[in-house]
């Protein structure tokens, strides 16, 4: 990435959507289309962490049932809490909520805004256009790639297995092309116009 000369469109899954790599991206100006990783839930069907207001600018929480917590100091990792505990006794969204006995404990991230956003902005049907266009085609790649055993590298020494999977790569490439439609003519290599 550190020699495009010019912004580029990034895509990645929801291994690739950390808050460090967005905040990466963005500095260098690209365009970050990485799938954000999923939220957890503590009751299936429940309450997420985008459920709740988090103000970390004023350092608050309030969750769906409207109680207002301030957020703690900072954990290893940077991660704050807002611990409801004694607020979910009795309260009529706990179901949804939580299944401790002592109440919920809502971690936030320490870049919670950078990865809400991401959420948000994969909601957009057109980011989801983008995603989608792009994501199987790489899937599939990779597919053919590793495909009948060639997850394991063949052989002992970076250079020996950056030859092979070079010309594996430069194999599937050709048979992609082949496929698409590749042949000769007047002696030189060309893609059949489709009709």
């Amino acid at each position: 990435m550190a020699d495009e000369a010019e912004p580029v469109e990034v895509l990645g899954d929801s291994a690739y959507g950390t808050a460090d790599l967005r905040e990466h991206l963005e500095q260098a100006g690209h365009d970050a289309v990485l799938k954000p990783p999923p939220l957890r839930v503590a009751v299936p069907g429940g309450f997420t962490s985008d459920d709740f207001h988090i103000d970390t600018e004023n350092s608050q929480v309030t969750c769906p049932a409207g109680h207002t917590l301030p957020l703690g100091k900072p954990l290893k990792g940077g991660f704050r809490q807002a611990q409801y505990k004694k607020l979910c006794t009795g309260c009529p969204l706990r179901e949804r909520c939580t299944t401790s006995k002592t109440g919920r404990v809502l971690r936030v991230h320490p870049q919670h805004r950078r990865l809400a956003d991401a959420r948000a902005q994969a909601a957009d049907p057109a980011w989801k256009d983008t995603y989608r266009r792009w994501r199987p085609p790489v899937e599939r790649g990779i597919a053919w790639l590793t495909a009948k055993g060639n997850r394991r590298l063949r052989y002992l020494g970076t250079i020996k297995n950056d030859t092979w999977i070079r010309n594996r790569a430069a194999a599937l490439n050709l048979r992609r092309l082949i496929n698409l439609g590749l042949e000769p003519a007047d002696g030189t290599w060309t893609l059949a116009p489709t009709h």
